[in-house]
């Protein structure tokens, strides 16, 4: 078995992970692991940006502006915020 650990969370926490649990017909522990690999860390992000930025460069021939990718950035978070009012 690896190696394990355990966590600290409120009796509120823990009831409702129990909760989403049984409703994916899983276990605390798969559902703790799920949400830990599935969300990437700052260092991946960055990651991310710099392969990003690499294939641009090699199919548009150069990687885009600090400027453009601010701009681009915002759009992003524009859309994921109307996005999140839309649902509500």
């Amino acid at each position: 078995m690896a190696d394990e650990t355990s966590i600290k969370v409120s009796s509120a926490t823990r009831d409702r992970l129990a909760a989403l649990a049984a409703e994916g017909d899983t276990t605390i522990r798969q559902l703790v692991e799920e949400l830990a690999e599935g969300r990437p860390t700052q260092a991946e992000y960055a990651e991310r940006a710099a392969q990003a930025r690499a294939e641009l460069a090699s199919v548009l021939g150069s990687a885009p502006s600090e400027q453009a990718e601010a701009k681009a950035r915002g759009l992003l978070e524009r859309l994921a915020a109307s996005q999140g009012s839309a649902a509500a």
